[in-house]
């Protein structure tokens, strides 16, 4: 496979966007193994742009690395600079999942209430808040208020 091609503003700004990142993945003095490629696959996965540190003093290998893996990976060479390789590969859609559709359920909160004389532990109460209420400032559960049909609707029926 190819690496990815990308214009020099879009490699602008994945530099910029990699400045602040530390290296995910460091390559020793055995150079590029299979475990490396695998773990750096992993990482272009998660999180899309990497910073790659490579310990070996060589420029030239270092060169071959950064070519290799954008190669094997498909992933877009964005900068080189001393032990340092960016790599760049598009994050795969997440599938959905089925559960993530469900409105949420019942939230549970604690309401503290303060005495009005000023010595004494606030009171804790737990309280349920299904999906149609709410919780004021107060500590009370307010209900939504019914959808009011138009006038019109009503005739129709």
């Amino acid at each position: 496979m190819a690496y990815i091609q990308l214009t020099p503003a879009q490699r602008k700004t994945h530099r910029a966007l990699a400045h602040h990142l530390d290296p995910v993945v460091m390559i020793g003095n055995d150079g590029l193994t299979s475990a490396v490629v695998k773990e750096t696959d992993l990482a272009l996965s998660a999180h899309g742009l990497i910073k790659i540190r490579v310990l070996g003093d060589d420029r030239q290998s270092r060169e071959v690395i950064f070519n290799a893996l954008a190669d094997q990976l498909n992933a877009a060479p964005i900068q080189h600079i001393g032990k340092l390789l960016v790599l760049w590969r598009p994050q795969p859609d997440k599938e959905k999942n089925p559960k993530e559709d469900k409105q949420p359920g019942p939230r549970e909160f604690k309401v503290l209430k303060y005495s009005k004389r000023g010595g004494q532990r606030p009171e804790m109460k737990r309280v349920t808040v299904l999906g149609n209420e709410r919780l004021t400032a107060g500590g009370q559960i307010k209900r939504a208020k019914p959808k009011i049909k138009s006038v019109k609707k009503i005739a129709q029926a």
